[in-house]
C-alpha cells in the first residue's frame, strides 16, 4: 500500500471515530455551538503544530489566492461542517454513513463543473449506484421516526459534501504548494471567526458558547475536535498530495464502513439488511467513480 493510500485510510478511520463523538455530543448541544467549539480547538492544534513544519506565518500568496482561501473556509467549513453536525443529529451515525457515500460523486461532479474535468460513463454509472444505495438504505428507524426528518437529514448531508467539494477543490492548487498545516489552520481560523460573527448576530447568542461551558461533555467534544477537524483533515489533505485523487477517495470512503460498525458497537444502532444493501451499492458506486477519474 502506497504512503498516500495509508494516509487516506488513516483519515477514514480517524474521521469515523470523530463522527461517533460528534453524534454523542450533538445529542447534548446544538449544531452551531458544537461546530464552533470543534473549529476553535482545531485552530489551537494547528497553531501549536505550525512551528514544527517550518512554514511561514504569512506565505506569499496573491490576492486571488487569499480570497479563495477565505471563501473556501466559509463555505467548506463554517457552512458545511454545521450542516454535517445537523445531519448527524437528525439521521444518526449509520444512516449518515450511507449518505456520506455521495462524497466521491460530488468530487467528480464539482471537478466537471469548475474545471471542465471529463465525466466518463463509469463515473456517471458510479454516481447513479451511489444514489440508488442512498435511496435503498434510507428508511425510517428507531432513531429517525418521521419522513420529513429523514429527507431533511439526507439533503443536509448531501449538500454538505457538495459544498465541501467546492471548498476544497477551489484551493487544491494552494494545498499542493504550501504547508497542509498552514492552509488548513488558516481556513479553520477564518471559519471560526465567521461562526462567532454569525452566532453573535442571533437572538439566542448566549448558546453560542455552550460547547465551552459544558465541561461535562469535554471528554467527548475535545477528542472529537482533535480527531476530526485537526488530524483527519491533515491526513485527508495529505492523501491527495501523495497519491491519485481517485485512489485517495476510495480509501476515504471506507469511513462509511467504519462508521457503520462503530455505530453498531458503540451507539447500539441496528444494522438492517436494507442498510447493508444500501451501503454495498453506495460503496460500489464510489469505487467506480474513484477508479475511473
Amino acid at each position: 500500500m502506497e504512503f498516500g493510500e495509508q494516509l487516506a485510510l488513516a483519515a477514514a478511520f480517524i474521521w469515523s471515530v470523530a463522527v461517533i463523538l460528534i453524534r454523542i455530543s450533538g445529542l447534548i448541544i446544538a449544531p452551531l455551538p458544537l461546530t464552533l467549539f470543534k473549529s476553535a480547538v482545531a485552530v489551537v492544534c494547528f497553531a501549536l503544530t505550525l512551528p514544527f513544519v517550518n512554514a511561514p506565518l504569512l506565505p506569499n500568496l496573491s490576492s486571488d489566492q487569499w480570497w479563495r482561501l477565505v471563501i473556501s473556509a466559509i463555505i467548506g467549513i463554517s457552512v458545511a461542517d454545521t450542516m454535517v453536525v445537523t445531519a448527524l443529529k437528525k439521521l444518526g451515525a449509520s444512516l449518515h454513513a450511507i449518505a456520506d457515500c455521495v462524497y466521491a460523486p460530488c468530487m467528480a461532479f464539482v471537478g466537471f463543473m469548475m474545471f471542465k474535468e471529463s465525466l466518463n460513463h463509469w463515473e456517471i454509472l458510479g454516481g447513479l449506484l451511489v444514489l440508488a444505495g442512498v435511496a435503498v438504505g434510507m428508511r425510517l428507524t428507531d432513531e429517525v421516526t418521521d419522513i420529513r426528518t429523514l429527507l431533511l437529514g439526507v439533503a443536509l448531508a448531501g449538500g454538505a459534501h457538495l459544498i465541501m467539494a467546492v471548498g476544497i477543490l477551489m484551493v487544491r492548487d494552494i494545498y499542493t504548494v504550501h504547508s497542509v498545516v498552514w492552509v488548513s489552520g488558516f481556513r479553520f481560523l477564518i471559519a471560526t471567526l465567521i461562526l462567532v460573527a454569525y452566532g453573535l448576530a442571533q437572538r439566542n447568542r448566549s448558546e453560542l458558547w455552550e460547547g465551552f461551558r459544558r465541561r461535562d461533555i469535554w471528554k467527548w467534544s475535545i477528542p472529537m475536535s482533535i480527531l476530526g477537524p485537526y488530524l483527519a483533515t491533515m491526513f485527508w489533505a495529505s492523501g491527495f498530495v501523495y497519491t491519485k485523487a481517485g485512489r485517495a477517495a476510495i480509501f476515504n470512503q471506507l469511513s462509511t464502513v467504519f462508521v457503520m460498525l462503530l455505530a453498531w458497537l458503540v451507539l447500539k444502532e441496528k444494522i438492517t439488511p436494507r442498510k447493508l444493501v444500501g451501503i454495498v451499492l453506495a460503496i460500489a458506486g464510489s469505487v467506480l467513480v474513484g477508479t475511473h477519474q
